[in-house]
């Protein structure tokens, strides 16, 4: 996974950056906030989300790893892809869509572009446990560390559910993040 990319802005788009990293133009989707910000022949860093489709790789930009946490994690509610899920990031920050989701406040996510009624209870039912466990400004715990084991598993490709299951296997050991991991990604090899 490519967790970020920093280098120099050579264009700027609505809803995306190309930053030169070495030599490289690399194309980075971002809400249009991210976009805003940055200016071309400036210094930019962004943390970033690799989602790998059958005809295509697309990076999705963040100004901090909360909100790349936040995408992925929408991304794991059915019928909700990564271009829905940087919709609500552009509609919501985190700790908005935090607010919605506890108070299941249907008008707040309807405002998404792409987020109906039925997608907005989805939103609800599948994140109301789920979001809570990312971390906030600061923060950090065991359910956290589960959480972006979970998320990293996901983005490697894992179901969801699989990565749920794994995730159950290795709870309770007290190390890092990247012990959990590698223990996670052991159990499911040995499935």
């Amino acid at each position: 996974m490519i967790a970020s990319v920093a280098g120099v802005v050579s264009a700027v788009r609505p809803s995306s950056v190309v930053i030169d990293v070495g030599g490289i133009g690399v194309s980075i989707a971002c809400t249009p906030q991210a976009a805003a910000s940055a200016r071309p022949g400036a210094a930019l860093a962004l943390c970033t989300s690799l989602v790998v489709r059958e005809d295509s790789l697309t990076l999705y930009g963040f100004t901090d790893a909360e909100q790349r946490d936040v995408f992925e994690l929408v991304q794991t509610v059915s019928g909700v892809g990564p271009r829905t899920a940087l919709a609500v990031l552009a509609t919501l920050s985190p700790d908005d869509l935090r607010r919605a989701i506890a108070a299941e406040d249907l008008a707040s996510l309807t405002r998404v572009p792409g987020i109906g009624t039925k997608g907005a209870q989805r939103l609800v039912i599948e994140l109301k446990d789920r979001l809570r466990a990312i971390p906030g400004q600061g923060e950090s715990s065991v359910g956290d560390d589960q959480e972006t084991v979970r998320a990293a598993l996901v983005s490697l490709g894992w179901p969801a559910r699989d990565a749920d299951r794994a995730v159950a296997a290795v709870a309770g050991q007290d190390t890092d993040v990247a012990t959990l991991l590698r223990s996670a990604l052991q159990h499911l090899d040995r499935r």
